[in-house]
């Protein structure tokens, strides 16, 4: 029998809610597997791009949508990922060695370099790691001798067991190159949140005196959560060079690390669904803009129009409605929509709506 809500905790823990919810997660994992043969080259690299958009998401919602600890610094932890990535296989490394030891080295990195800064909170936290993106440019060009400084570096050609991979010459392959690690940081994370160690996340972000209360080693869930965020962060990176092609510091901006936070909030926080949806949003806007661009164009006889800033000024109107009419995010919505013709008649209008009270411990910080 299915059931509308949680009636024991292996319900909570599972990783399908019924058999029905896992056919359609299937019927979804059929069809992006089956994309490349459905669409032209040009929509494979974006879809491509929304992949690798989707990984560096779930690796900056680990951090702070279940975790609750902001940053803003994680294009620099991307851009550790690339750069150790392209500095190995420039070396000979090969690439099923390079790629997850970049994801190994950026983790091992943040958690170290994010240390002294845990016992920060709130917009503090968020300026401390602002400081270690704006860092890295300035690092990134100082150590040119291994980055390449302003002129950066070219991706070299890798194959993975004697295939070649490149994204313009063979897009579908690495189509399924950028899938693949989805799915494998996917079902990590699923995992995660099922685990200990993610209760311990969750509890924390709820509240840190409660989560110590329960024995929850603030510090050490806190460097572990940073950790794996960069790890997962770090992999994106590490492909985003490789579909860059070519790179530099100004890659690797305060705008990513910007870019990446903004697209979990629209996404909807605290839901690996959030990652994938602003990742979508992220991905696809640029050219829904220029081809809606073309078409106005094209349709009134304007000839080519160019308006500076405009992808800016949408992004920034998408994300000011969400958080003025939905901050829960995409997700957010989805799940209210849902609910309610899961349980018409009787579903409340504020059954959603968010709570006033908070915990106690919480009031005397």
């Amino acid at each position: 029998m299915r059931y509308m809500f949680k009636r024991s905790y292996d319900a909570d823990i599972n990783l399908f809610k019924h058999k029905a919810q896992m056919f359609w997660y299937l019927a979804l994992l059929v069809l992006v597997v089956a994309l490349p043969w459905l669409i032209d080259d040009f929509f494979i690299g974006e879809a491509t791009n929304v992949l690798i958009w989707a990984i560096a998401g779930m690796g900056l919602m680990v951090l702070v949508g279940h975790t609750g600890q902001a940053s803003l610094g994680h294009a620099a932890f991307m851009a550790l990922g690339c750069y150790a990535n392209v500095i190995m296989l420039q070396r000979g490394v090969p690439f099923v060695i390079a790629f997850p030891l970049a994801g190994l080295i950026t983790g091992v990195v943040g958690a170290i370099i994010t240390l002294p800064i845990l016992r920060l909170q709130g917009i503090y936290l968020a300026i401390a790691t602002l400081a270690i993106s704006v860092l890295t440019e300035d690092f990134i060009i100082i150590a040119e001798p291994w980055t390449g400084g302003v002129s950066g570096l070219m991706a070299p050609a890798f194959d993975i067991f004697g295939i070649s991979i490149n994204r313009y010459v063979t897009p579908d392959l690495f189509y399924f190159l950028a899938l693949g690690v989805a799915l494998l940081v996917l079902g990590a994370y699923r995992n995660l949140l099922r685990a200990p160690l993610g209760r311990a996340f969750v509890a924390l972000r709820d509240s840190e005196i409660s989560a110590q209360a329960m024995g929850v080693n603030i510090t050490k869930t806190k460097a572990i959560s940073f950790g794996i965020s960069c790890a997962i962060v770090g992999l994106a990176g590490a492909l985003l060079g490789l579909y860059a092609g070519a790179f530099n510091h100004e890659t690797f901006n305060i705008v990513l690390s910007i870019q990446l936070l903004l697209m979990i909030v629209i996404g909807g926080l605290g839901s690996i669904h959030g990652a994938f949806f602003g990742a979508i949003v992220i991905g696809f806007l640029p050219q829904f803009i220029a081809i809606s661009r073309d078409v106005i164009s094209e349709s009134f006889g304007l000839g080519s129009v160019f308006i500076p800033g405009i992808e800016s000024g949408i992004f920034a109107a998408i994300l000011i409605g969400f958080i003025l009419f939905e901050p829960s995010g995409i997700y957010g919505r989805w799940v209210k929509i849902r609910t309610y013709f899961e349980l018409f008649p009787f579903y409340r209008k504020g059954m959603f709506k968010r709570q006033k009270s908070f915990l106690k411990t919480e009031r005397m910080k």
